[in-house]
């Protein structure tokens, strides 16, 4: 008789998680959503600017903070390098523009640790390669990362609220804007002498890797991406996933590093990303590891630069 009840007491709790479990899903869960090319189209679009002044100050005579004002008035902050002081370039360069991970900053592609916190991204090993081969190097903070961290809204806020609450906006607009941002400091890189404005790459470390497959898909000045371990999104989050942006990537060259024991993407999920890349011109790479790659999956980068 106690055992009966027993499996009643059981299976009425679990009718009853059940019943909450629907209940939150059909309140705050994240349901499916599509994008026409046009509401794509608007919602990367950005309010065109006569000439984006940046604002330089000088850390070596091969490297300078910046920061300029983008679309909607925002400071942005960033870092850029040249091979060798920009006074004695005699012929274009051609530039690597470098994104962070979520909960990192523009710093982590020059330095192999920050605040006594490793860069296990190895983001700084790329930079460094990319100089030596000639490579100018740009990256700037995120929204919400780095210097640009808003006290009243954190990246754990924002993520936790994604997920337990359904709040989507605030989510895809640090992205979307980010991309926007990315598109203005463009306009200002393009414009440089000493740069090569048709040879401008695009490498970027999980969220960047995502940031980077957003921006090359919207943005025409960019041909050639290196998305290292981005994070599956599907169309619950369909603005700033990279297989909604996939029509724009069919001009660009795209190598996509995955692991096979990754938190935010499964095999089965990186490959379809990578199935579905419209461009001949791509080629993965799978690491056995988790979202941390082997340090020296760097040196795969090497013909790609």
């Amino acid at each position: 008789m106690a055992q009966t009840k027993g499996k009643k007491a059981m299976l009425t709790m679990g009718v009853v998680v059940a019943g909450v479990a629907a209940l939150w899903y059909g309140v705050f869960g994240l349901k499916p959503y599509s994008l026409s090319a046009e509401e794509l189209t608007a919602r990367y679009a950005y309010p065109m600017k006569q000439q984006v002044q940046l604002a330089l100050k000088e850390l070596s005579p091969q490297s300078f903070e910046f920061t300029y004002q983008s679309f909607d008035g925002m400071t942005v902050n960033g870092r850029i390098s040249y091979p060798q002081d920009p006074k004695t370039i005699q012929s274009p360069v051609p530039v690597l523009i470098g994104a962070h991970a979520m909960g990192r900053s523009q710093i982590r592609w020059w330095q192999d640790s920050y605040k006594d916190r490793a860069t296990f991204e190895q983001t700084d090993k790329i930079t460094a390669m990319a100089l030596e081969k000639g490579y100018a190097v740009v990256a700037i903070d995120a929204r919400h990362h780095g210097l640009r961290k808003d006290p009243n809204l954190s990246i754990v806020d924002i993520i936790d609220n994604l997920h337990w609450w359904g709040e989507r906006e605030p989510y895809e607009t640090m992205l979307v804007d980010t991309v926007r941002d990315h598109r203005v400091s463009l306009d200002w890189l393009v414009q440089q002498p000493m740069l090569d404005k048709n040879n401008i790459k695009l490498a970027g470390y999980s969220m960047g890797a995502q940031i980077s497959l957003l921006l090359a898909g919207v943005d025409s000045r960019i041909h050639s991406v290196a998305a290292i371990v981005p994070p599956h999104m599907n169309s619950t989050t369909a603005l700033v996933a990279p297989l909604t942006v996939m029509a724009g990537l069919a001009d660009n060259q795209v190598w996509l590093f995955t692991a096979d024991d990754d938190e935010y993407a499964s095999i089965k999920q990186n490959q379809q990303l990578f199935d579905a890349l419209p461009n001949a011109d791509k080629k993965l790479f799978r690491f056995d590891s988790g979202h941390l790659l082997p340090a020296d999956y760097v040196t795969k980068l090497e013909p790609w630069l």
